[in-house]
């Protein structure tokens, strides 16, 4: 398991994702905050995408609940950022999906846009 979800739906998630962010006109700050997402939730990282907390290989439950709420302070925050908000969306709606706290999988999303 990743978070709430099978290892294989978020494998097929995060390679959905990056096919359709493959081509120029559809690499965004989202897309790129929700691969950066997938790629931390499926250990592939050393730090998370926001906190950059160390998980020590695959993050469990709660570390990636901890990181779906840093999002949601940094998206709260109305200050000056270095970091995107459409980057901050892409992370957060990425592990709300892979944490079961959403059904909306970001690829439909970024599909979805024109």
């Amino acid at each position: 398991m990743v978070g709430s979800r099978a290892r294989a739906d978020v494998e097929r998630e995060f390679k959905t994702l990056e096919a359709a962010a493959a081509a120029p006109q559809t690499q965004t700050q989202f897309s790129r905050g929700a691969l950066s997402g997938y790629v931390w939730a499926l250990g592939r990282a050393d730090a998370a995408p926001v906190t950059g907390a160390d998980s020590g290989g695959t993050p469990d439950l709660q570390l990636l609940s901890a990181e779906v709420d840093a999002t949601l302070v940094q998206l709260a925050d109305q200050s000056p950022r270095m970091v995107p908000r459409d980057y901050m969306r892409g992370v957060h709606d990425a592990l709300a999906w892979v944490c079961g706290y959403s059904d909306e999988q970001p690829s439909g999303e970024l599909t979805a846009r024109p």
